[in-house]
């Protein structure tokens, strides 16, 4: 077993590329969203809404729409399903495209345009759309402009063309200099290559845990790293900065695993969205689902004494996203002061930034 220096959340990696190929994905479990409207008659009426890709080419969609009687979804132009207010539809015999998309059409308020927020590729496990979810006042985070993934070096050729048809101008590579120079990025034709280390000049993570305890505290840390130390702030200041300068275009940020790195970048944007903390936690979880397969094919190859030190390193935890906000809260007070102080990003900003990517 390689004794690199790595980070914690580089590990997955190193193990992945040396013992098995990453698996397929599995289908994606959108999170339902919750909140409080912003008043009686939000623009979306939609609590609720999600698709779901199946297997076999099916899509299931859910509603669930306040204040009106009747929704008509639309794929292709055409009315695919029929419901209430509440409802439940299985589409079948959809035409195959790059990403499959639906217009839930409200009796009364404007339409919520959704996919399924797995894209499917064949060298990825966990490359998803960071939008989808509904905000605290009632608005939805658009989907199509941001998404996040896990390493893309063994992108094939079909993939890097479909996500240059789906507008991926920006890439940013959270990963370390070991881990760029061993996996090296592939990106589509016409997109931007951006370096953003997130544990640039970190001193830690100099040997790798001797047992599971150990290796939570050093995913804890490695959590409270990504949000005070210097390459953190650096880098994620600078996705932020793209996310911004690239509107009417889309941004796409990762790491090795997608799942640390890139689940504090995710959870921050949907933070200052004002996407729910309980939906929040949920997007970051979802890497558990999504990364089931080649975490198990991992950990299956090793005894069992060295796979329960490395399964919290695979794992993403609820204690592992709370330590980075409790690391907000004690080294800027609010996430606000967060955003403006670590990150650059003020109030007009913040408010240039919901503009852009919030519908409703």
């Amino acid at each position: 077993m390689k004794k690199a220096l790595l980070a914690a959340t580089a590990v997955a990696s190193a193990l992945t590329a040396s013992l098995v190929a990453a698996p397929a994905a599995p289908a994606a479990t959108a999170a339902p969203a919750s909140g409080r409207d912003r008043h009686d008659r939000p623009a979306i009426p939609f609590t609720e809404a999600a698709v779901t890709a199946g297997a076999d080419g099916s899509y299931t969609l859910t509603w669930n729409a306040k204040g009106t009687a009747r929704v008509a979804i639309k794929a292709n132009g055409k009315v695919v399903a029929r419901g209430g207010a509440q409802g439940r539809a299985v589409v079948k015999g959809l035409p195959a495209a790059d990403r499959q998309w639906f217009d839930f059409t409200p009796e009364r308020g404007e339409r919520l345009r959704l996919a399924d927020r797995l894209i499917a590729l064949e060298g990825t496990a966990n490359f998803r759309d960071a939008g989808g979810y509904r905000t605290a006042d009632g608005q939805w985070v658009k989907m199509g402009r941001i998404y996040r993934s896990d390493a893309l070096n063994k992108l094939t050729a079909n993939d890097l063309a479909k996500l240059q048809r789906l507008r991926v101008k920006t890439v940013f590579d959270l990963r370390m200099q070991d881990e760029r120079t061993k996996d090296a990025d592939k990106v589509p034709a016409g997109a931007r290559y951006v370096v953003a280390d997130v544990f640039a000049g970190s001193p830690s993570f100099q040997t790798l845990p001797k047992s599971p305890d150990e290796a939570v505290k050093s995913m804890i840390d490695a959590e409270k790293t990504m949000v005070s130390g210097d390459g953190g702030k650096k880098a994620y200041t600078r996705v932020f900065e793209g996310v911004q300068n690239d509107r009417g275009r889309s941004v796409l940020f990762h790491c090795t695993a997608g799942k640390d790195r890139t689940g504090w970048a995710n959870a921050t944007l949907l933070t200052a969205l004002g996407v729910p903390q309980e939906t929040v936690m949920a997007d970051y979880l979802a890497s558990n689902d999504y990364r089931k397969a080649a975490n198990e094919a991992i950990l299956s190859h090793l005894p069992a004494a060295q796979a329960a030190v490395y399964k919290p390193l695979l794992d993403v935890r609820p204690e592992y996203l709370n330590s980075g906000y409790d690391e907000v809260k004690a080294t800027y007070g609010t996430f606000d002061r967060y955003l403006k102080d670590g990150l650059g990003i003020d109030a007009r900003e913040l408010k240039e930034l919901k503009r852009d990517l919030l519908v409703g």
